[in-house]
């Protein structure tokens, strides 16, 4: 009875075996039985997705950036990098240093100083505006690398750069910041005034049409202002003397300079006790902070140091502990880092002591000085590492040559 049923089901199985058989034996045949079968899934399934893939909404990308110590270098000519600061280590007073920047013909290191990841930086520039950015946007480099452009991280006009800088972790802190120019104007504003800075910058001081503004300063309460010129005048006075003004006005003397003299720097009387003054031919000198009496601002201040043909024109200054450490760039990129143990403490009318060799025949300069800071937490210095072998055999021999002309003088 179910012969015949058979029968049909035998020859239904050697027409689909001959059909397999002509797809396996023909790839374009076996392709195409593929994409028939593809397309019949996507019609029956063929369904947009109903969830999507996203970052947690409290989660930032900020969050997976960790928040370390870096170092940032700034150059004259606007170039910037970010490093870890486990490039540098402790030398001798006197030595060479190490490279610390490559940079081009003309161009030298103006600005280094410690910071973290997510600190915000602020970039007062010598027209008078502000920028700001956190500290993980800047590109990271390498110790001997030239760096990112300014340009390509601010929008900066022609002519214009960054001569000042400040970290601070908050921009909405009740403090006040104090900003000082090449010609000895100074500026008290509340900090809050620029908490909402724009991408294209702020109006943070106005200037005279020939001068600029050089230094910015998150300030305490009651604190004393120490302004220095690059002839070697100083003067010490009260931030009270100082009214707080708008955003965008120009503020008032702090300093009286005499013609060809202009002011170098800023610190607040807590930043040290003593006052270390280092000139563009690589001497130096630390003199107690109280020898400086403070007056009312708008005067021509005391005598800091003894400008000599030897000495050059001082190039920087800060206040600072005798058991601190300062590094020293100079116009050709190299870095030197000593302690301040081995400088004596001598009076305001001195020259110092030679605190870096330069050639001279060559035009090498000190650019400027920078602090060393110390780590939160832990008390050890951020710099204190090896840059590598090479570098130690090449601080082996120059702290050899600076102990016998040492010993020479």
């Amino acid at each position: 009875m179910e012969r015949e049923r058979l029968e049909n089901e035998y020859q239904d199985l050697l027409a689909k075996i001959a059909y397999y058989k002509e797809i396996l034996g023909d790839e374009r045949r076996l392709l195409a039985v593929i994409k028939e079968e593809l397309d019949v899934i996507a019609d029956k399934y063929g369904e947009d997705r109903k969830t999507s893939f996203s970052y947690d909404d409290i989660l930032d990308a900020e969050d997976l950036i960790a928040d370390d110590d870096v170092v940032i270098t700034s150059t004259s000519l606007g170039y910037i990098k970010r490093m870890s600061p486990e490039n540098f280590r402790q030398q001798n007073r006197g030595g060479k240093g190490i490279k610390g920047m490559q940079t081009i013909e003309k161009d030298y290191i103006e600005d280094l100083f410690m910071t973290t990841n997510h600190h915000y930086i602020m970039f007062f520039t010598n027209m008078g505006r502000v920028f700001r950015i956190k500290g993980y946007e800047i590109p990271e480099a390498s110790r001997t690398a030239r760096g990112t452009a300014l340009v390509n991280l601010l929008p900066l006009q022609e002519g214009e750069k960054v001569n000042a800088s400040l970290c601070l972790r908050d921009p909405k802190d009740e403090q006040d910041l104090i900003l000082t120019t090449k010609s000895g104007m100074v500026k008290k504003t509340a900090l809050s005034e620029y908490a909402n800075v724009r991408r294209n910058g702020l109006i943070a001081i106005s200037l005279k049409e020939d001068d600029q503004l050089i230094e910015a300063k998150l300030l305490s309460k009651d604190e004393n202002i120490i302004l220095v010129t690059k002839k070697g005048m100083a003067i010490q006075f009260n931030e009270k003397d100082v009214r707080r003004t708008g955003r965008s006005s120009m503020g008032v003397i702090g300093i009286r300079l005499n013609d060809g003299d202009e002011v170098i720097g800023m610190q607040e009387s807590s930043q040290g006790e003593n006052m270390l003054v280092v000139s563009e031919k690589g001497y130096g000198k630390l003199t107690e902070k109280s020898a400086f009496k403070a007056q009312n601002r708008g005067g021509k201040g005391m005598r800091c140091y003894k400008i000599t043909e030897k000495t050059g024109d001082l190039v920087g200054f800060k206040l600072c502990d005798q058991d601190r450490e300062i590094l020293l760039i100079t116009t050709e990129g190299i870095m030197i880092r000593m302690s301040l143990e081995n400088i004596s403490i001598i009076g305001r009318n001195a020259s110092g002591v030679k605190l870096m060799n330069l050639d001279k025949d060559g035009d090498t300069t000190i650019a400027s000085v920078a602090k060393v800071r110390e780590s939160e937490g832990d008390g050890e210095e951020d710099l204190e590492t090896d840059p590598g072998e090479d570098a130690d055999t090449e601080i082996a021999e120059i702290n050899e040559e600076d102990t016998k002309e040492n010993q020479e003088e």
